[in-house]
């Protein structure tokens, strides 16, 4: 009878110490990876990180959640959940990838950049990561600053200072780490080829080689495609086909109901870039979208015709456009 009681006594204390340990960060990574759906996914790692309390599993479960954020261009919240993660005084947890707090502090930066919040992205660049003692992270504070400045610019007249800064970088020994990434900036933003050729000479390895080259393409976020622009920068057709290849039928392409040719945060400026279109036989106009930061931009959109070909007299004209659904 006694061991009985025994038993029992011994089965109704396991849950307290049994369900009292949390999940690991690995083991929530691993199960939001199989929910059906990003969405499912996002809600599940938000789900669990409210329940731990361990630092270093739920620092690792916030920069999993960011990646996947950041991922599926939900920026707004990356750049959020890189900057709670590196808020917290931890290491990594076992099983989870290696990140420093500087480096999830210029991850916030970079997410904030792609929303086109300049503000936020300098708020997170005056913090601790400025007085970093690794020569790399300073080097990307250093572009990132850079890539604020031209994020904030509405006018060519304000893009030159941090142009002119940026190619003075490129004759600094210390922000050799980052001189890909500037000669892109560089050759999108002014249109000069001697920047695209420095990269794929010098870089011909390198993910700024493959835009450049037309294999890779940059996300239409407005740090990349919305900020003014001196040029016309010209990507290559792709390398990764040859004579030998066997060239498989191509795909029915996709068809979009409309182009996009501007975002901006000031309506005059997109009125002057829909005027100017109107001039030369677009139907351009305007729509507007408001953010999760509260910002509101004024998007210029010209719709697809019959022919099927405004993108091509578009990029004839001297205008990049994107597709939208």
């Amino acid at each position: 009878m006694f061991k009985r009681i025994l038993c029992v006594v011994v089965f109704l204390a396991c849950p307290l110490w049994l369900f009292a340990a949390e999940l690991k960060a690995k083991d929530i990574a691993y199960e939001a990876a199989r929910q059906g759906s990003v969405d499912e996914s996002i809600s599940y790692l938000k789900k669990q990180i409210g329940t731990l309390t361990a630092p270093a599993e739920k620092r690792s479960t916030l920069i999993f959640l960011a990646s996947l954020q950041e991922q599926f261009a939900l920026y707004d919240d990356a750049q959020k959940s890189y900057a709670a993660a590196a808020g917290i005084a931890s290491a990594d947890a076992e099983g989870m990838p290696k990140r420093t707090n500087e480096q999830l502090v210029l991850d916030a930066v970079r997410c904030a950049l792609c929303t086109g919040d300049s503000a936020t992205a300098d708020s997170y660049l005056n913090s601790a990561v400025r007085n970093s003692r690794n020569p790399e992270i300073i080097a990307y504070v250093k572009l990132y600053a850079q890539w604020s400045a031209l994020c904030a610019a509405e006018t060519n007249e304000e893009l030159q200072e941090p142009l002119e800064i940026l190619k003075a970088y490129l004759k600094v020994s210390s922000m050799d780490s980052v001189k890909p990434v500037i000669l892109l900036t560089l050759w999108f933003i002014t249109g000069d080829n001697s920047y695209s050729a420095k990269i794929t000479s010098d870089y011909s390895k390198s993910v700024e080689a493959a835009i450049v080259n037309g294999d890779a393409q940059l996300l239409p976020v407005p740090f990349w495609f919305f900020v003014p622009k001196t040029g016309v920068a010209v990507q290559g057709t792709g390398t990764f086909t040859s004579s030998t290849t066997t060239v498989e039928p191509a795909p029915t392409p996709q068809v979009f109901s409309k182009w996009q040719l501007g975002l901006f945060r000031t309506e005059s400026n997109a009125k002057l870039l829909a005027e100017e279109l109107k001039k030369k036989g677009f139907e351009a106009y305007i729509t507007t979208e408001t953010r999760a930061s509260g910002t509101t931009y004024y998007i210029v959109l010209v719709n697809e015709n019959a022919a099927k070909d405004i993108a091509d007299r578009l990029r004839s004209a001297g205008y990049d456009c994107y597709p939208v659904d």
